[in-house]
């Protein structure tokens, strides 16, 4: 198994049509995932002193976060405007060895930052919404 390039992992969003097409948003330099999911614990006295957990119960959610430069992309102006409505959008997460995820997401922040005489960098969080699933 080698190692895989960080550029290739990519955040895609959906433009909205039947079926989807999916648009990469540009200028990121940095991409994060993560998958947690909250346990349910069903310990009795039958557990023998060992704690048991019920397979398949609690709840998943997958976050993603990333940074990069805002190239003023109609990928990146889309997620603006599903901030300023708190809408919920079809993302896709892809990887450099073909695997890829999708799922419907709320973009929890979205942060604009920039030096006087640097470049326009943004960092945006993404909360998944339902289930997120291989592609």
């Amino acid at each position: 198994m080698s190692a895989q390039k960080g550029a290739a992992f990519l955040l895609k969003i959906s433009d909205g049509a039947t079926p989807p097409v999916y648009r990469t948003v540009a200028g990121l330099r940095t991409t994060q995932m993560s998958i947690t999911g909250d346990t349910v614990v069903i310990t009795s006295r039958d557990s023998g002193g060992w704690r048991e957990l019920l397979s398949g119960a609690g709840i998943r959610q997958v976050s993603v976060s990333a940074a990069g430069i805002f190239l003023g992309s109609e990928a990146e102006n889309q997620i603006r405007g599903h901030v300023l409505a708190g809408t919920i959008d079809d993302y896709e997460l892809s990887f450099e060895d073909g695997a890829r995820m999708r799922g419907r997401f709320l973009v929890q922040r979205l942060d604009y930052s920039g030096d006087y005489n640097g470049e326009r960098n943004y960092s945006l969080v993404l909360e998944s919404s339902g289930e997120v699933v291989p592609a």
